[in-house]
């Protein structure tokens, strides 16, 4: 394909895929089966490797992430983000409309007869705020502190609802639009459900998760969660009409994702009456809201009412009451994790929350026993933490009987008696036990075979629970020594089944090193951390002789990750674990496909990368020098080959590197030693 066909090409998926997406994620309307939307992000990927000059800044492709952030830069609002004044009753917002309508009439400008409200729920995400310049997203920073946030930008052009082109040509030349980036319910759970497959613990509330979510430094990572956004709010010159609710209407017809409930309600009679109506139906929506929000609509008298030093005097949330029930608590029950960590479990008299019956809480560790003083019999006051995980939150002390006794967290393994351990600067108590205690060997096969791991067909926690029981299996290892007359005589085993188990197992000798390297289970070592160690090491052979000094070199890889992978690999049972891995056949070593080598042309040769490049960005540097077999590492020390220097480089690196007799290149003296 020559040049120009490449150029009207991309251009033409550009606008296709985007159309779609718009359609899919913000109308709820399919155009396009999810093969064909696939097959044509595929061959934009593809294009715009091979033609980079001709993608776009913000192409589709940004959707699926892949950029890595060393650290988010903090960046100041041009319009701060204020937080809004709480209340917690209907009296509280009269007075809120007493207030306003006195400053205005105060003002004489008949203020108070222009007035009226627009009224919108209250999303429970994080506050985003999106520059746009020319109908092109330029820039997404948090909050922070109101004065200046943290910029986020490539993790939020994965969120499918968000705009990275505007439709139409109405919209100002810069703006800004801030919203709520937030976890719908099915993402949240989805996101746990696998968690707990790979023996993780899951997340405690979609809001913090959201936060958490948008600050991690592989945006690929942040693409496969599935976060939403709602946008409500424009700033700017030159916006299309003078109240913020026509203005909210014409954000839908540059392809934002409104908020599906918003009210122009009369008076404050319709203000209450909107705060009542959702109060109740919070309870069928598909993400998680902790109150209504209520605006003055013209923009004007905004201006005219003016600021506090924290909030806008024109604007006031209602915070609903998070429900709550109170129960009995029967008894403590303590679970055994894959790493060995021990949770209490609360065992409560069923008791109906926020639509379904409540049995167990968490009651999260020896800590928070101890802050609640929870005690056996006691009636508890129970909340769903963000609306979906039940919790105890307070002790009813006037209800305790009086010869209640306090509770003691256990000292021992409630599975296998052993005497637990705490590791220092953590709160959780362990069960060192952890080639003997049942629940760790179980968690960590499950671990071993769940999807991002070795993905083993046919395998479930049931089945392992089964074969363990049956003493078939007793480490990940046995279960590549399975035969057929093992398995066909067990319940729930037919023929199907059976062949089923056989040829997953057979199949995962195919996964890759990065996986197989997950699914050990190596603590710290997640998902990105082992893809991480698996391209930087190439073999298992020369990761597990890497030193303390060596492994911190590697980009985004700590002392403390460096530790546990070092303590893992002088373990004897482990060590014999991996053998018989790799005697039966798993790959222990990146192939050639898997790290896209071009060369070998900086083999052994270590690269710090830092500065602003003309050709290349930082990423497409690192990529280029392990495609021929070089080495990122993240600090300037005296073992560091080369710095790759760019423009507007810190001085501090240079200083260091000259100190320490380091070669710094330059991009174009980059290029010519892989040539």
């Amino acid at each position: 394909m020559n040049q120009e066909v490449a150029k009207i090409r991309i251009g033409e998926l550009s606008v296709e895929l985007e159309e779609h997406n718009h359609s899919y994620y913000v109308l709820n309307n399919s155009l396009i089966s999810d093969y064909d939307f696939d097959m044509k992000m595929k061959e934009l990927i593809e294009l715009e490797s091979d033609f980079p000059e001709f993608a776009r800044i913000n192409s589709p492709t940004k959707r699926v992430g892949g950029e890595i952030s060393k650290g988010f830069k903090t960046i100041e609002h041009k319009y701060p983000m204020m937080s809004l004044d709480n209340t917690y009753s209907l009296d509280e917002i009269k007075e809120f409309d007493v207030r306003v309508r006195k400053r205005l009439d105060e003002a004489e400008i008949g203020g108070s007869d222009l007035l009226s409200y627009v009224c919108e729920l209250k999303y429970d995400g994080v506050a985003i705020g999106i520059t746009y310049k020319k109908g092109e997203l330029v820039q997404a920073l948090t909050r922070g502190d109101g004065v200046a946030g943290d910029d986020v930008t490539a993790n939020v052009r994965t969120i499918n609802s968000i705009p990275l082109s505007l439709k139409g040509s109405r919209y100002p030349e810069d703006f800004e639009i801030r919203g709520e980036i937030y976890f719908p319910h099915k993402a949240f759970e989805e996101l746990n459900k696998a968690r707990e497959e790979e023996g993780e613990p899951v997340f405690a509330n979609p809001r913090n998760t959201a936060s958490g979510t948008l600050k991690m430094k592989d945006s690929a990572e942040v693409a496969k969660r599935k976060l939403d956004c709602f946008l409500y709010s424009l700033s700017g010159e030159n916006l299309p009409y003078d109240n913020h609710y026509d203005n909210l209407m014409a954000i839908k017809e540059w392809g934002f994702k409104l908020p599906y409930v918003i009210s122009k309600p009369t008076d404050i009679e319709g203000v209450a009456s909107f705060i009542n109506e959702w109060d109740e139906g919070r309870k069928k929506l598909e993400y998680n809201i902790d109150g209504v929000v209520f605006k003055v609509n013209l923009k004007r008298l905004q201006e005219l009412l003016g600021f506090t030093a924290k909030s806008p005097r024109w604007a006031i949330s209602y915070k609903f009451k998070a429900e709550r029930v109170s129960t009995v608590l029967n008894s403590i029950s303590y679970q055994v994790g894959r790493t060995g960590a021990i949770t209490p479990v609360a065992n409560l008299e069923p008791v109906l929350l926020a639509g379904t019956v409540v049995k167990r809480a968490s009651l999260h560790n020896a800590d928070q026993i101890v802050k609640l003083d929870v005690r056996i019999g006691d009636t508890v006051y129970v909340e769903k933490g963000g609306e979906i995980i039940p919790q105890i939150v307070e002790v009813l002390l006037d209800k305790r009987k009086s010869d209640s006794i306090p509770t003691t967290f256990i000292d021992s393994c409630p599975i296998c008696a052993t005497q637990l351990e705490k590791h220092e600067g953590e709160v959780a108590y362990y069960c060192p036990n952890e080639d003997g205690c049942p629940p760790q060997i179980k968690g960590k096969i499950e671990h071993f075979i769940a999807r991002k791991a070795m993905n083993i067909d046919g395998l479930g926690e049931e089945t392992i629970e089964l074969l363990y029981d049956k003493q078939l299996i007793a480490d990940v290892s046995d279960l590549y020594t399975l035969k057929y007359e093992d398995l066909i005589e067990l319940d729930r085993f037919a023929e199907k089944s059976v062949q089923r188990l056989l040829q997953g197992i057979e199949d995962s000798k195919k996964i890759p090193f990065e996986k197989v390297l997950f699914a050990l289970g190596i603590r710290f070592v997640g998902e990105t951390v082992a893809r991480k160690l698996a391209s930087h090491y190439i073999t298992i052979d020369r990761l597990n002789t890497a030193t303390l000094e060596d492994l911190v070199e590697v980009e985004e890889i700590g002392e403390k990750i460096a530790e546990s992978v070092i303590s893992y690999f002088q373990d004897e049972d482990s060590i014999k674990l991996v053998k018989k891995l790799r005697d039966s056949g798993l790959q222990f070593e990146m192939v050639e496909s898997t790290t896209n080598m071009k060369s070998d042309k900086l083999k052994d040769l270590s690269f710090v990368v830092s500065g602003v490049f003309e050709t290349y960005s930082r990423e497409e540097l690192k990529s280029e020098i392990e495609a021929h077999g070089g080495r990122n590492v993240s600090s300037i020390t005296a073992k560091l080959n080369y710095l790759l220097a760019g423009d507007k480089m810190g001085p501090s690196k240079l200083e260091k590197a000259n100190k320490l007799n380091i070669r710094v290149i330059s991009e174009d003296e980059f290029k010519e030693m892989i040539v």
